[in-house]
């Protein structure tokens, strides 16, 4: 089991933002930059057209993605607990290649879920080279995506984009005959209906809200009356039945059926309650082998469960 505390070594996202060099890469971010009560540059982190641009932005400074947007009624996701996902799954392979980190196309990742930002393929394309193939039961995220992927001049050879036509499959229809990756991942739905979805909605928008009460000065305002679009999304990026433990109860079932087309299966998994249930279910498909990758960053902690039906030799050999 790996645990951490800050950031992975390797994610670019270390300390405080540094608003000068944003600016320099993003002059779009200027609009939302302001001090906040303790006279630092920072956004308010309530307000969706901000944290959208702070996206942007960093993705520009940090992998060269010069235009980069989504809809607002998408998911935006935080860029820095993104990226370490991605740099614990190269240390992962890395510890089937004798330590080292192997780079390029020849690697080869499957993004369960890719959403309309399609920030795993990006971060994993531009940090080690990887071909990504993305996959989404939402049409209209994967235009986004692409839309995204063409504004960048980034071809099929590097991030492909599959729709998945089956909105009770995981890997079938997406993983091809014959076709082989080295590890998947995917963040999965939260919860188990939208009414729970909702919820959680409220108890995030009241703790940004005294967040950013405390946080930004009373003269500029809070702009709490947008907090809740920050936490936008469409059902599917949001609820499923049965929640995260049921959707990563049905990607170990249907993993085993393509035991020897991915070396490694992971996913996120935000619950720690819901890890026995995954644990029971991963011994009744047999797997060979099964890791927890813990990390915290702040006060939030999350982990990654990654599975395999090979032994550690084949790993090594593939």
């Amino acid at each position: 089991m790996t645990n951490t505390t800050s950031f992975h070594p390797r994610n670019r996202h270390q300390g405080r933002y540094d608003f000068a060099e944003l600016l320099k890469a993003s002059p779009a971010l200027q609009a939302f930059v302001r001090p906040n009560a303790y006279a630092d540059e920072s956004i308010d982190f309530a307000d969706p057209q901000a944290v959208r641009a702070l996206n942007a932005a960093l993705l520009a400074q940090q992998y060269g993605i010069k235009d980069w947007n989504i809809p607002p009624q998408y998911l935006c996701p935080p860029i820095p607990s993104r990226a370490d996902y991605v740099h614990h799954m190269a240390d992962l392979l890395a510890a089937d290649n004798k330590g080292n980190v192997p780079t390029g196309s020849s690697v080869r990742l499957l993004d369960i879920g890719t959403g309309a930002n399609c920030i795993y393929p990006l971060i994993a394309q531009r940090e080690y080279g990887w071909q990504v193939v993305g996959s989404d039961i939402d049409a209209g995220a994967l235009a986004s995506a692409q839309a995204i992927l063409d504004a960048n001049h980034i071809p099929a050879a590097q991030i492909e984009l599959r729709l998945q036509s089956d909105r009770n499959a995981i890997f079938k229809g997406v993983v091809k005959s014959g076709e082989r990756f080295h590890f998947s991942l995917c963040n999965p739905p939260f919860h188990a209906s939208m009414a729970e979805a909702q919820a959680g909605t409220r108890r995030k928008v009241g703790n940004l809200a005294k967040t950013a009460k405390a946080a930004l000065p009373k003269s500029k305002g809070s702009g709490l009356g947008t907090v809740a679009l920050n936490f936008g999304g469409q059902p599917n990026e949001l609820w499923c039945p049965g929640g995260e433990e049921g959707f990563i109860l049905r990607m170990i079932e249907e993993s085993a059926r393509i035991p020897q087309q991915c070396l490694w299966f992971t996913s996120l998994v935000s619950k720690a309650a819901t890890l026995p249930a995954l644990s029971r279910a991963l011994q009744r498909v047999g797997v060979a082998h099964s890791q927890l990758i813990k990390m915290k960053h702040g006060q939030k902690e999350s982990r990654v469960l990654a599975w395999s039906f090979l032994d550690a030799q084949q790993r090594g050999n593939c």
